[in-house]
C-alpha cells in the first residue's frame, strides 16, 4: 500500500471554486488520515499559489469561504504545498506563505513514478 499521495492541480480552472475545492479537500482528508500528502499547483491552476488570487475565489454558498481558506486548512492538516516553476512564469512569483517549495516538471514525474506514491491530477 502506498504511503504518499500527490495531488497535482494543473488544468483545473483556478477561478472556479467547485472545480478546485474537491482536490484540495481530498488532500486535506488524506493528510488527516496521516498519509504523506503533497499538493502541487501547476499550469493554469498555478494561479492559486499567487498572493491575492485564491482569496478572491469564493464559495457561492458561503461568502466567507474562499479557496484560500481551503488551502490554509490543507496546510494546517499537514499537506505540503508546492508550485511548479512554469506557473511562476505564467502568473508571477509573489507566492502565498503556505507554499513550501518551488519544483519543476522533473520532480513531478519522478515522484509520480515512485512505486510508493499515488498521484491524482486535476
Amino acid at each position: 500500500m502506498s504511503d504518499k499521495l500527490i495531488v497535482v492541480l494543473v488544468n483545473a480552472n483556478p477561478d472556479n471554486f467547485l472545480e478546485v475545492s474537491m482536490p484540495i479537500l481530498q488532500a486535506t482528508v488524506a493528510a488527516s488520515m496521516e498519509y504523506e500528502v503533497e499538493l502541487i499547483f501547476s499550469g493554469r491552476a498555478g494561479k492559486l499559489a499567487i498572493k491575492g488570487h485564491a482569496e478572491e475565489v469564493m464559495d457561492l454558498n458561503n461568502e466567507n469561504h474562499s479557496v484560500y481558506t481551503l488551502i490554509k486548512d490543507a496546510y494546517e492538516a499537514g499537506v505540503v504545498l508546492k508550485v511548479c516553476t512554469p506557473a511562476l512564469e505564467l502568473w508571477g512569483d509573489e507566492l502565498i506563505s503556505e507554499i513550501n517549495e518551488i519544483v519543476g516538471g522533473t520532480y513531478i514525474i519522478s515522484e509520480a513514478m515512485d512505486n510508493d506514491t499515488v498521484t491524482f491530477t486535476y
